[in-house]
């Protein structure tokens, strides 16, 4: 649940439109989660697979596919907003996140543009713009947060890129309150497991204990942005679901619990995690702690910089055919 104690937010990282018309209220009134997220695979299996977006998709006839997807996601992203605004408006998170599209990652302008777009469209303050980190990304997160845009930066894995993501939004915080833009914040959306699925059998091999390399990597990400005592700048942990037995479904929640962050996890790992009572602080880890773990993992051949590299190209692939595939069945 939400731990407003030491300021530890959840979020929801799911949308589907009979979900928001139905459920989503009680996690709101319950307390147990004060946000929620969005990417191009979560619509992508919404849209495809709900019959609640029959009605629409064909009252848009003769839309070209985007323009399909972009009505439709207006619409659950619009409501969304308006649900979670009381949140927003007492100071309590209360944002949702849309992405641009997945093949603009490498066009500064077009995200830029795009994200404008978005935001005017669903018309709601509490709407976070997700900028995929990438080079291109960077210049455009400035840039929108300039405008008063919020922005989530998704698809980060390596530190170097969470040093990048936080230099353009605290650039782009600066330049909106010299020209007087209204309240922004930025997350940096820091993915978790993907790490531990990625080398864990390769670390039992080498008798090194596994489902750890993703909670160090976002730790000491963690350290980086508090380090800076930017307040409207957070670490937000995603891609926190488990795969599988072998984990407790709460193990990305429990073990990444800390102030002045956020946590966006699917809803049966939130639901999990709420019969729970893990709410301690897992969060500061040591540095040297930090430091003697990649150590260790350089020492036996592991080479983080090549593994950073991969897990951005898949996450970057994965977006993109998930959103072409998703406009191939709706076009």
């Amino acid at each position: 649940m939400v731990n407003r104690e030491i300021n530890f937010s959840l979020w929801l990282d799911f949308i589907e439109r009979d979900y928001l018309k139905n459920e989503f209220s009680k996690l709101l009134e319950q307390g147990i989660v004060n946000g929620a997220t969005s990417n191009p695979a979560i619509f992508a299996n919404a849209i495809t697979t709900s019959p609640a977006y029959k009605e629409q998709l064909a009252s848009l006839a003769g839309k070209t596919a985007k323009e399909k997807y972009e009505a439709l996601a207006i619409e659950d992203i619009k409501t969304a907003a308006q649900m979670l605004r009381p949140l927003y408006d007492a100071g309590n998170d209360g944002y949702i996140s849309i992405e641009v599209d997945p093949f603009l990652c490498n066009d500064t302008e077009g995200t830029i543009a795009e994200g404008k777009r978005l935001f005017k469209a669903i018309g709601e303050p509490n709407v976070m713009v997700k900028v995929p980190a990438t080079q291109a990304g960077y210049d455009a997160m400035t840039a929108l947060m300039a405008e008063g845009i919020s922005v989530n930066a998704t698809l980060v894995f390596s530190p170097k890129q969470a040093t990048q993501c936080f230099k353009a939004m605290r650039k782009g915080i600066q330049q909106g309150e010299k020209y007087g833009a209204c309240r922004v914040e930025g997350v940096i959306s820091v993915f978790v497991s993907r790490f531990d699925r990625a080398i864990d059998a390769e670390l039992e091999a080498a008798g090194i204990d596994p489902a750890k390399t993703g909670i160090y990597n976002a730790a000491k990400i963690y350290n980086m942005i508090e380090g800076h005592e930017v307040p409207n700048i957070r670490a937000l942990f995603a891609s926190t679901g488990v795969k599988g037995d072998a984990l407790e479904p709460n193990y990305y929640i429990k073990g990444l619990m800390a102030a002045h962050s956020v946590n966006t996890a699917p809803l049966a790992t939130i639901e999990a995690h709420i019969k729970t009572s893990d709410n301690q602080e897992a969060l500061p880890l040591e540095p040297s702690v930090i430091n003697g773990y990649f150590m260790n993992l350089e020492d036996n051949g592991f080479n983080m910089e090549k593994l950073y590299k991969q897990l951005l190209d898949e996450g970057l692939v994965a977006f993109e055919e998930s959103f072409k595939d998703m406009l191939e069945q709706i076009k």
